[in-house]
C-alpha cells in the first residue's frame, strides 16, 4: 500500500503537516514491490499508519462555497474540514471489539491512547516528497506487524486499511471518498516517468482509486490474503474471475447447488469460448476425482455454503487434490463472510464474495471482490481494466463504513438464524429445513470444522404447496419479500417464484427447486421478535 499526496493547491503557509509519533523511530520506509499502474498489491495483511497527516487552518472552511460544504456533506473534503483545528496534541483510543465468532467474549484489550505532535516545517515535507511529483502519488508505508492490538477479526474489520495506514492522507477518522475519473500528471517528464516505471500512479479512475484501496486492503486482512481487487457486483467478480483463468478450450468443475445466473454463465456463455465444465455435487469427492482425472481441468468453482440448500464443501480435501493436478480452487463464501469461514486458510486459492450481502450488510450498495494471491489477482486485475465494470468510490465508502459491524451483525445473525432452524425443523408445519448448523445436514461435521458459524441464511420447505407458502410468506410482518440476503433488515423469498418461475414445475424440480422452498435471511432485529412473526405466520396457515 502506499501514501497517495494531494495536488499542493494552498502556500506552505496555509497549511502544515504533523508525523505521528509511533513512526518516528522507525528507521525506513521500505517501498512496497509489484505495485503497476493502478494497482496497490501487497503480500502482507496488516499495514503501517502513515507517518504524515496534513491539517488545515481554520479558514479553509471558508474557502469552500456554501454550496460545496453542502455537496460535501460527511464525505471527502467535509471529514477534513471537520477534523480539529486546535494545535494542541490530541488523545486517540480505539475501541474493543469482540470475536466475531465469540458471542460469550466481551471484552478486549484497549489500544493505548498515540499521542500526536506537529511538525510545522514543510521544507522536510517537500524534500521527503520531492520525487512523487504529480498528483495523487504512491509511496512506501511501514509494515505493523507487531500490529498486536488487533487480534481479532472484529478489530480487524474495523481498522484494517485504515487505522494501520491508509493512501488518503488526513487525520480524519473515517475514509475520504476520493470523486475522480483521472489522475493529473504536472508535466510531461512526470508522466514518462508512470509509463517507463520509475513513478506510479492511478493514472485513471478505471484502473483504481484510494478510497477503493482502503476496502481491498481491509478484506485483505481479514481474509488473510495478499491482495484483494474489488469490483461492480458479485457476478462481475465471478465472471472476469472465470474468463481470466480459464483459458479458450479449458474445463472447469463446479457444483449443482449455485446462485442460478453463475449457472447461467457457466452453461451458455463459457460454451462460446469452447471452455466446457463438469457439474458435481458438493459432497461427491469421487467425481471430482474423475473429472481431474479425465480432463485438464484450469479451475474449482464453487460456493459453500451454497445457494440455496447451504451445501457445504470440504475446502481442504478438494484443494489438495485440485492442487495435485494443478487445478486453482475458488470458493464463493458469501454466505459464509471471511467471519464465519477462512477459505484461503483452508488451501483456497482464491475466494470470491458478493460485497453486496453481508459485508456492506445494509441493502443499499451493489460490489464484488476476489481475495487472493498477488500473482493471481493481479492476473484478473489485468481483464477487470479491459472489461471495466469498477467500483465506484461513493459505494466503497458505504462498505467501508459497514464493515464497521460487521463482527457485530454476523455475531447476531448466526445465532437468530441457529435457534430460528431449531424451531422450525420441530415445527409441524415445516416439512425439511436446510441449515449446516443442524445435525440434520449432510456436511454438519464438514461445518462445524471450517466454519466458527454458520451464517445468518436459514432454507426450509413448508408443509404445502405454491399456495400455501404464498399464504405464508404474506402472513410475514418483519422480512421485506425481496432477492439478496445478508443486510440488517430480514429478507424472505420463494424461489422459485423469485428465481427460477421462468421455468415450468418439473425443470425447476431438476435444481430441486420445489415449490414450497422458502429462503429466510434473518437480519438482526430482535430474536423474539422474529420468532413471534415466523410463528403466527405458521399458525395462519
Amino acid at each position: 500500500m502506499g501514501v497517495y499526496t494531494c495536488p499542493r493547491v494552498f502556500t506552505s503557509s496555509t497549511y502544515c503537516c504533523r508525523h505521528h509519533p509511533d513512526l518516528a523511530t522507525r528507521a525506513a520506509v521500505n517501498p512496497r514491490p509489484g505495485f503497476a499502474a493502478g494497482r496497490v498489491d501487497s503480500p502482507a495483511p496488516f499495514h503501517g499508519l502513515s507517518s504524515l497527516i496534513l491539517r488545515f487552518p481554520p479558514n479553509f472552511v471558508r474557502q469552500l462555497s456554501t454550496k460545496a460544504r453542502r455537496n460535501c456533506s460527511n464525505i471527502g473534503v467535509a471529514q477534513i474540514v471537520a477534523a480539529s483545528w486546535s494545535n494542541k496534541d490530541s488523545d486517540l483510543s480505539a475501541v474493543p471489539a469482540a470475536s466475531a465468532v465469540d458471542a460469550a467474549a466481551t471484552a478486549a484489550d484497549l489500544v493505548v491512547p498515540a499521542q500526536i505532535g506537529l511538525e510545522d516545517d514543510l521544507a522536510a515535507v517537500d524534500s521527503e516528497y520531492a520525487d512523487f511529483g504529480n498528483g495523487v502519488q504512491l509511496g512506501g508505508l511501514p509494515d505493523l506487524k507487531d500490529a498486536s492490538f488487533l487480534s481479532s477479526d472484529g478489530s480487524i474489520a474495523i481498522h484494517a486499511g485504515e487505522r494501520l495506514g491508509r493512501g488518503i492522507v488526513t487525520d480524519a477518522i473515517t475514509t475520504p471518498v476520493v470523486n475522480t475519473s483521472a489522475y493529473f500528471f504536472k508535466k510531461t517528464a512526470d508522466l514518462l516517468d508512470f509509463k517507463e516505471k520509475r513513478a506510479t500512479s492511478f493514472e485513471y479512475g478505471r484502473y483504481g482509486n484510494p478510497t477503493t484501496v482502503v476496502l481491498e486492503e481491509k478484506i485483505s486482512a481479514l481474509e488473510g490474503a495478499e491482495s484483494t481487487l474489488l469490483l461492480a457486483s458479485g457476478m462481475c467478480a465471478s465472471t472476469v474471475l472465470l474468463m481470466a483463468l480459464v483459458p479458450a478450450g479449458g474445463h472447469i468443475v463446479t457444483t449443482t447447488d449455485c446462485y442460478r445466473k453463475t449457472r447461467i454463465f457457466i452453461e451458455t456463455i463459457l460454451p462460446k469460448m469452447g471452455i466446457t465444465a463438469t457439474i458435481i455435487d458438493p459432497a461427491d469427492v469421487g467425481a471430482l476425482e474423475t473429472a481431474l482425472n479425465e480432463n485438464k481441468v484450469s479451475l474449482f468453482f464453487t460456493e459453500s455454503p451454497t445457494n440455496p440448500f447451504l451445501r457445504c464443501v470440504d475446502i481442504k480435501l478438494v484443494s489438495d487434490l485440485c492442487h495435485s493436478k494443478g487445478a486453482v480452487v475458488c470458493i464463493d463464501g458469501t454466505f459464509a463472510t471471511p467471519m464465519n469461514q477462512k477459505a484461503l486458510a483452508l488451501g483456497a486459492d482464491l475466494v470470491v464474495h458478493s460485497a453486496t450481502k453481508y459485508l456492506a450488510g445494509h441493502n443499499d450498495v451493489l460490489a464484488g471482490c476476489i481475495s487472493g494471491s498477488m500473482k493471481l489477482v493481479s492476473e484478473i486485475r489485468i481483464l477487470h481494466h479491459i472489461l471495466g465494470g469498477a467500483l465506484n468510490p461513493n459505494a466503497a465508502y458505504l462498505i467501508i463504513r459497514g464493515m464497521k459491524t460487521l463482527h457485530i451483525r454476523i455475531q447476531q445473525q448466526n445465532s437468530t438464524a441457529l435457534r430460528m432452524a431449531k424451531i422450525l425443523e420441530a415445527h409441524p408445519k415445516v416439512a425439511h429445513v436446510y441449515y449446516p448448523g443442524l445435525p440434520s445436514h449432510p456436511e454438519h461435521e464438514l461445518a462445524k470444522r471450517q466454519m466458527t458459524g454458520f451464517g445468518g441464511v436459514v432454507s426450509f420447505e413448508i408443509d404445502g404447496d405454491l399456495k400455501r407458502t404464498i399464504k405464508f410468506i404474506d402472513a410475514l410482518k418483519i422480512p421485506y419479500i425481496a432477492p439478496s440476503f445478508g443486510g440488517c433488515e430480514s429478507i424472505v423469498d420463494q424461489p422459485a417464484i423469485m428465481s427460477y418461475w421462468d421455468l415450468s414445475q418439473s425443470d425447476r424440480l431438476k435444481y430441486g427447486i420445489k415449490d414450497n422452498l422458502v429462503r429466510f435471511s434473518f437480519g438482526i432485529e430482535d430474536f423474539n421478535d422474529l420468532k413471534a412473526d415466523v410463528l403466527q405466520a405458521l399458525e395462519k396457515i
